[in-house]
């Protein structure tokens, strides 16, 4: 089973030491005597490493929510088996309907793909362009850092990753660390990339033999489709929206979760989307009328300041709220991201992994207050520290008697991990996806042919980017307490 990187015709893994000095100290967030304790120092290690190797690879599917709110899951797998009849020259590639989660679809992604013939002309793309290229993307134009001298139109290019960034824009050659994505044909030359004129937009290297062979969506079923990770989707199902409610989604973008909530209440009800960032707000907006959703309002707010306890009346719905006004609450907190894959770019320092909890926490209590009496809080990141998963719940349910936690439905994820404090009920009530538990995948067509649907669909479940999940309701008023005082 191939298990590393081909750099500079070898295959080999191109580690990510940002993390290794911050392992003595703190690992996964959290005290290290806390993890050899429960684990023991050679096995803490073990899935340290395991762990930072399934970072740098794509999840062996890719993952599409179906809008079901314009069509039906079997209209738009039909339309989605043409389109990839034509992407892949006619290879047949099965497209799954997830059993659990049934505006789910899921496609096989082929790869390492270690028999691609390299090409004399090169083009580095920056390491976050690199993620997108094994994930199915094109490469576009601003990604691109540097290209051979004489690259013109047509050519065929090798395309390489520029992992740890040292490459200088519109360098003629790179010598550094670089990591290989496949080859594809330039749509424009060397000299118009760099020409200096106001910058290009379009696709600059169309990838047709990608390392990953797995399908572009650029421009496919618009409308249709949502490129979406399979553990954010299962968090949207938990928190369970019902036609009419009142929802918020507290840091919204760039909008795949409040979509989605939207689409599952039929688009009846009202969900409020909120972030800070302008740029962020309007591709909510442009999701949300792209998918025709109309109960989507979207405001740029900063979160933590959306309860307003002094107003005698509502702002006509719009930011900050008062106590007590949303029916559900979805919070996927900011967080280190350390369950995003592929990163083959790790940048991550140890005051920047423990530099989320107290935000997180500020976030928090303000959705506990806006939450109604009976309402349902969800709290998710897209992270596998336990500083800002399992702690944060510890510290939630001693911090907020009034909440209780709930089971999961569905219950996809492993249960949550040991080291906070927690409960082994409370451990099972929670959802942990964690891409180190099972090996890394090599798939290819013959694979795939023998393979039961079954095994693929828990091979998905498994092979996802890194997640986590809690469900809270709210037992009781936090009004009461606060006019007790």
């Amino acid at each position: 089973m191939l298990r590393r990187w081909e750099r500079e015709g070898a295959w080999e893994f191109p580690r990510l030491d940002a993390l290794s000095s911050v392992l003595p100290q703190r690992w996964w967030g959290f005290p290290c005597w806390k993890i050899l304790s429960v684990l023991g120092k050679q096995e803490a290690e073990r899935k340290y490493e395991t762990l930072l190797n399934h970072l740098s690879h794509p999840p062996s599917f890719t993952t599409v929510r179906v809008n079901t709110h314009l069509a039906s899951v079997q209209q738009v797998k039909s339309l989605l088996l043409d389109e990839l009849q034509k992407q892949f020259n006619g290879i047949s590639i099965p497209i799954l309907q997830h059993p659990d989660l049934q505006d789910i679809l899921l496609i096989p992604v082929i790869g390492p793909r270690k028999n691609i013939q390299k090409q004399q002309h090169e083009a580095i793309v920056g390491a976050q362009c690199g993620n997108a290229v094994l994930r199915g993307a094109h490469v576009y134009i601003p990604g691109i850092v540097s290209a051979s001298k004489f690259m013109k139109a047509g050519d065929v290019i090798s395309v390489y990753s520029d992992i740890n960034g040292r490459c200088k824009k519109g360098a003629k050659e790179f010598d550094g660390t670089k990591v290989f994505l496949g080859n594809g044909i330039s749509e424009v030359s060397r000299k118009e990339i760099f020409s200096g004129l106001p910058e290009l937009k379009g696709i600059g290297i169309r990838m047709t033999e990608p390392v990953y062979l797995s399908p572009s969506f650029d421009n496919v079923l618009p409308g249709y489709l949502f490129l979406q990770n399979l553990p954010s989707a299962v968090v949207t199902h938990v928190l369970n929206p019902q036609p009419g409610e009142k929802i918020l989604d507290l840091c919204a973008a760039p909008g795949g979760k409040t979509t989605h909530i939207a689409a599952l209440m039929h688009d009846q009800g009202e969900v409020i989307a909120l972030d800070k960032i302008p740029n962020k707000v309007e591709k909510i907006k442009k999701n949300a009328s792209l998918l025709k959703l109309h109960s989507i309002r979207a405001f740029c707010f900063d979160g933590t300041k959306a309860l307003k306890l002094d107003m005698v009346e509502d702002t006509k719905g719009k930011p900050p709220f008062l106590p007590e006004s949303f029916d559900r609450i979805l919070l996927d907190a900011p967080c280190s991201g350390m369950g995003q894959r592929p990163n083959m770019a790790c940048g991550w320092t140890l005051k920047e992994v423990t530099s989320y909890q107290p935000l997180q926490r500020k976030l928090f209590t303000v959705a506990v207050q806006l939450l109604k009496p009976g309402g349902i809080l969800v709290y998710s990141t897209c992270t596998v520290t336990l500083a800002e998963n399992e702690e944060q719940v510890a510290w939630a349910l001693t911090t907020f008697p009034c909440l209780q936690l709930q089971p999961q439905d569905p219950q996809i994820g492993g249960e949550g991990m040991l080291g906070a404090g927690l409960s082994f009920e409370q451990l099972k009530q929670l959802q942990r996806f964690d891409p180190s538990v099972v090996p890394l995948q090599n798939t290819d067509i013959g694979s795939l042919r023998d393979a039961r649907t079954e095994d693929m669909i828990w091979l998905a479940n498994k092979d996802c980017i890194g997640f986590f999940i809690a469900k809270f309701m709210k037992c009781k008023s936090t009004q009461e307490k606060d006019h007790q005082k």
